[in-house]
This record gives C-alpha cells, structure tokens and sequence, in this order.
C-alpha cells in the first residue's frame, strides 16, 4: 500500500504546480473537507461502536426493570379494584394493566442475542402472563362473590406474585450478562479518548500538510511580490526575483510583473541619461547664448562712444562705457540658471541705455513691474533676447521707431511676464510658423535666443508657459509664466 501511494502522491506534487489557480483552490479546500470528514468520521465511528453497546445494554436493564416495576403496579391496583370495583380504581388498574402488558411484549426474545437462561426465563414470563391474563379476565368478569370467588382471587395473587419474582430474576440475569458484555466493551471504551486524540492529530497534520502547500504556492509567492513592490515603490530596482512556481494566474502574474519592472527600470535608466543630456545639453547653450554677441551691435555701439568722445562731454561716453560693461559682467560671469527678476530688470536696463544712444528717440522703453515681483526668480537671459529681438525684427525695420515695454504680475501662484513693442509685427502664417517650430524645438526656425527661452522655461517649470502673440503692424507680445516655488 505504500508503494503503491508513494508513486501517486508524487505525480500529484508534480502535476499541482500547473494547475490553475482555481483549481488549486479546489484541491485545497476538497482535501481540507476530506481530512476534516475522516477524522469526524473515525472518531464517531469508534465512540458510536462503543456507546451502542453500553446503550443496549442500559436498554435491556430498562426493560427488564419496567416489567417488574409494572407488575408489581398491576398487583397493587388490582387488589384495590377488586376490592371496591370503584371507576377510579378500575381507570388506574387498566392503566397498570396496559403497562405490563407492553412491558411483557418489549422483552427481548432472540435466543442467539440473550443467551440460554435470559431465554428460558423469558419464556417463563410470557407463558406465566399468557395464563394469568384469561384467568384474571374471566375472573374479572365473573359476578363478585360468586362461588369460588375468593380462591380464584388467591390464586391470581399468587400468579402475580410469581410474575413479579420472574421479573425480578430477569432483570437479576439481565444486569448480570449487561456487566459481562461491559466488561468485554471497557478496553473499547478507554479507546475512544486515544482515538479522538489520534484522528484529531491526524486532521491537524493533513491540514498543516495542506496550509504549507497553500502558503508555498499561493501565500508566499504573492507576499514577496508585494514586499518587491514595495521596494521598487522606494526606488530599489535591485531586489531578489521571486520564484514562479507552475503555470498558475500567480506565476503568470509574477513574469508579468518582472517583465515590467525590467522594462520601468530601463526606461528610468533612460530618462536619466536623456535629463542628463538635457542638462548639459542646456548648460552649452546657455553658455553659447552667454557668449553670443551681435557683431553689429558691437561694431556700431563702439563707433558710437568713439564719436561721442568726439563730440560730447566725458561723463556721456563714461556712462556708456559703464553700461556696457555691467552687460559685459552679467553676460560672462553669471552661471546660475535663475536669478531675481530685479537683476534681470537691471540688465535689460543697460541694454537698453545703450541701444537708446544708438537710436535716440526712435526707440523708448518702459516697464511696469511692483515690488513684489522683484524678488522672483526668473531663468537668467529670458528677457534681453527678447527684447534684443524686438528692437532687431520690429522696431529697427520701421522709420518712426517704436516702443518696448515690460509688464510682471503675480497669479494663480506664477509670475506672469510680458515684453510688448510697437514695431512691425508679424502675419499670420509667419506667426503660425514660429508657433510650430517653437513646439517641435526647431530652434532654426525660431533662432537660438527664442527657443532657448521657450525650451528652458518648460524644463525647468512643470507650469510654465511662453507665448507669441503678433499682428502686421501692430506689434508683437511675449508672455511668460513661471512658477514660484522652483
């Protein structure tokens, strides 16, 4: 039997790793019932075999005490009935009566299961009651009084007398052949106990048995998983793999998820790389935009403050050699990506101071920004260029000049920004153009300065925003929004 079950729990080992989940759980719970169901079974099965024979015997001496019991009731009652003949006592006779008769029926008769002397004794009862029964009826009939009246009356006392003393003998070898057989069933009876506790520790092993199949394929497995996903949620991608057991939904689940967190750690692994390059992708061009000076502007800016060192007083020309080398300091030695919109302001200022001496009253400049925007920090370079560019597209083109002016607000929790002029504008397809190349990152469509500032405002702010709003003729206005937490 053993090797024969050996071989058969071990194809089961082998094929429950593939079964599905469903299955599996249907197994487990099948053969959690079974073990449950056997142990019950067992147990009852030994305690009921046992206590059926303790019952029968109690049932035997039952009945053998009834009978006497009756029969010594019917022998008091008839007295009293016939003595008095009154309906009580006649009630209470043929309810004593109708007792020892159902007693008498109920004694067991089976010579094979009451044995030889319970047998002879019983059937001494039955004949003894048979032959008092018709001659305590005809006796009960007959006038009272009559003639052999009273030695028919003793002979009936008599009869009951044996009766009684019959039963008392039965239930005497009833009690007798109860204690032998519970003799025979005692050993059985100290068995019940190992046998509730054997059964009961035989269900606790089949059911540990079957609490570490479940907790090896379907517990574990899922507590590592979660364990795993609690890591790769703090941002630990190096963690033990955990093992897949079967072709179950769990395993299935198991690849699928490894299978992602491959694919997430290498596209973090690649967002990496690429904010890096960003990075210093926006290092070199800041630094290109840094070291990018108009060669014309330079060119008539320093003819410029020779003639006016012609022509003017010193203090003109030393306010402009001034300005110019505030712009030449900001522009070569700030290397923070962000400063204070006041410092911004400033360089815009001179800037301007100077493309005013080149272009006297063509070209005016105005700004409207309240103290509490001062302190905002702002990317560094986001309004010269476009101012530069304003005066280079829009004013310069025009005989009559034109107007900048720079506008800040607070917001919705952003610095709002806006560099309006008063040149020439722009049309609606070359407006649509700048807009397009602006979005896509063409920075040849756009020039180096403007896409700069639209690239480096939506990097460095989740919310920012940069606009172009233009009309031929009209003038041209950027808006910029930048965050104030950065």
């Amino acid at each position: 039997m053993d090797t024969m079950g050996r071989p058969g729990l071990g194809r089961f080992k082998n094929r429950f790793p593939g079964l599905s989940l469903k299955q599996k759980m249907r197994w487990i719970s099948g053969l959690a019932a079974a073990v449950v169901v056997l142990s019950i079974a067992g147990t009852l099965a030994v305690s009921s075999f046992g206590l059926l024979g303790f019952e029968k015997i109690l049932d035997n001496n039952s009945r053998g005490l009834n009978l006497w019991k009756a029969a010594g009731e019917e022998m008091r009652t008839f007295e009293t009935y016939a003595a008095d003949r009154t309906e009580k006592s006649r009630a209470a006779y043929e309810t004593a009566r109708d007792r020892t008769e159902e007693a008498v029926a109920q004694l067991p008769f089976d010579y094979q299961k009451i044995g030889a002397k319970r047998y002879a004794r019983t059937w001494s009862i039955r004949n003894l009651y048979e032959n008092y029964r018709e001659r305590r009826d005809r006796f009960l009939a007959a006038p009272r009084g009559g003639e052999g009246y009273f030695e028919e009356l003793y002979a009936l006392n008599r009869a009951q007398t044996y009766l009684q003393s019959y039963a008392g003998d039965l239930e005497f070898l009833t009690v007798e052949d109860g204690t032998r057989r519970y003799e025979t069933l005692r050993p059985l009876f100290a068995l019940i106990p190992g046998a509730a506790v054997l059964f009961g520790a035989a269900a606790v092993a089949g059911v540990r048995r079957l609490n570490r199949t479940a907790d090896q394929n379907l517990v574990r497995p899922v507590v590592e998983l979660a364990r795993d996903s609690a890591r790769i949620a703090a941002g630990d991608f190096d963690g033990p793999m955990v093992k897949a057991l079967g072709e179950d939904e769990i395993a299935q689940l198991i690849r699928a998820f490894y299978h992602m967190k491959g694919a997430t750690r290498g596209y973090i692994a690649a967002l990496k790389d690429k904010h890096e390059a960003e990075k210093q992708l926006d290092a070199v061009r800041l630094q290109m935009l840094k070291n990018q000076i108009n060669p014309h502007f330079m060119f008539n800016t320093l003819n410029m403050i020779a003639s006016m060192a012609q022509v003017e007083d010193a203090a003109t020309t030393e306010q402009m050699i001034t300005a110019m080398s505030r712009l030449f300091r900001y522009n070569l030695k700030s290397t923070d990506s962000v400063m204070p919109l006041e410092r911004e302001l400033k360089v815009v200022s001179d800037y301007m101071y100077l493309q005013q001496m080149r272009f006297g009253k063509r070209l005016r400049f105005t700004s409207d920004c309240p103290d509490d925007t001062l302190d905002h920090l702002v990317p560094s370079f986001a309004l010269q260029p476009l101012v530069e560019n304003a005066i280079v597209h829009g004013i310069s083109a025009q005989k009559e000049g034109g107007k900048i002016h720079i506008r800040a607000r607070r917001a919705d929790g952003r610095l709002w920004l806006w560099v309006s002029d008063t040149g020439c504008g722009m049309a609606e397809e070359r407006l649509a153009q700048i807009r397009g190349a602006l979005a896509a990152g063409d920075e040849k469509a756009t020039g180096v300065g403007l896409g700069n500032i639209y690239r480096r405002i939506h990097a460095m702010y989740p919310d920012g925003e940069m606009e172009v709003f233009s009309r031929a003729g009209c003038g041209t206005v950027i808006r910029l929004a930048v965050g104030v937490g950065l």
